[in-house]
């Protein structure tokens, strides 16, 4: 049967503009970035989603390798409706995407990203523009495997679950990488830009396969890593973990994100996070200078996905 989850959980992925998107890598570790579901769902099929598009990194070929994912829903401002409520929301499943949807999909698509992030802008030259970023989108489809709602947005208090219950232990240390744990990238620069922006999560793969995301706090920063405040819970030891910090305004026109993959060692609610690769960009708060990067960021990455073979592979 498919699951399904309550009115008050489903108002929430309904009304919230982003949510944390995360997905296992090859080598067992997790990565973390920010979407815009727009309130794509159906309760009574069990399935959650997102649109990506072709030219923007690699987490359509991480999903059809490892089809295991999860969606938080952390913030509630500037999302759609009067939704008032404080519950952090997570959802773990199993995605599926057609690397190829029809115009008729597109199109609804873009009608129904018009409440959160204003209509598509049209013409001769934005349609031509844009084409890699609107008419090259895929619709990612989640079913859902459970939904887990804490009754506060730092995951305090006792959650609710629905559909398959949470893992019975905690996920066992990883080994460690073999080119070490230590940090790859400037640690101190990591944990300075983490810190100055509102939303911070952490993602890691869970005893059952799934990855999980959870909210943290930045203490400080040295060579040795980035300190967190993690919440009760997250499994003791040392792991591979993805780290997001994010910012965001109304109908996503001004961004900043901050993305890092790397090793974490926790001890209690303490964490130390060594970070491996770094990426990230600042979008500016005008929408004519985001939309004319996004095309150009999606027309880039989509050619070099072309020339790598990777649409291909997808089967587009």
């Amino acid at each position: 049967m498919p699951v399904t989850w309550s009115d008050d959980v489903d108002e929430v992925i309904r009304d919230d503009l982003t949510s944390g998107f995360a997905y296992v890598t090859p080598a067992g570790g997790a990565v973390v970035a920010a979407v815009a579901p727009f309130g794509l769902r159906d309760r009574e099929q069990g399935t959650v989603g997102f649109t990506t598009s072709l030219g923007f990194g690699r987490k359509l070929e991480r999903i059809k390798a490892e089809p295991r994912v999860a969606l938080a829903f952390h913030a509630r401002e500037h999302g759609v409706g009067d939704c008032t409520s404080r519950r952090y929301v997570l959802v773990q499943g199993d995605a599926t995407f057609d690397p190829s949807p029809d115009r008729d999909l597109l199109d609804a698509l873009g009608e129904r990203s018009a409440p959160y992030v204003g209509a598509p802008r049209r013409g001769r030259f934005w349609d031509r523009w844009l084409s890699a970023y609107y008419t090259d989108r895929v619709l990612v489809t989640v079913a859902v495997t459970r939904v887990t709602a804490w009754p506060d947005l730092r995951i305090t208090g006792e959650p609710e679950v629905y559909g398959a219950p949470l893992p019975d232990a905690d996920a066992a240390p990883q080994k460690p990488p073999k080119k070490g744990t230590g940090p790859r990238v400037d640690a101190v620069k990591t944990g300075q830009r983490a810190r100055k922006l509102p939303h911070v999560l952490l993602a890691y793969r869970e005893a059952d396969g799934y990855p999980t995301v959870v909210p943290v706090d930045v203490n400080s920063a040295s060579h040795e890593g980035v300190r967190l405040r993690v919440p009760a819970g997250v499994p003791q030891g040392g792991r591979r973990a993805g780290l997001l910090a994010h910012a965001y305004r109304p109908q996503l026109v001004g961004l900043e994100s901050r993305q890092n993959t790397g090793w974490i060692e926790v001890t209690g609610t303490e964490a130390v996070y060594a970070p491996h690769t770094q990426g990230g960009f600042t979008a500016p708060p005008n929408k004519t200078v985001l939309l004319l990067a996004n095309g150009f960021m999606a027309r880039r990455g989509l050619a070099k996905a072309r020339k790598e073979g990777r649409t291909q592979a997808l089967g587009r």
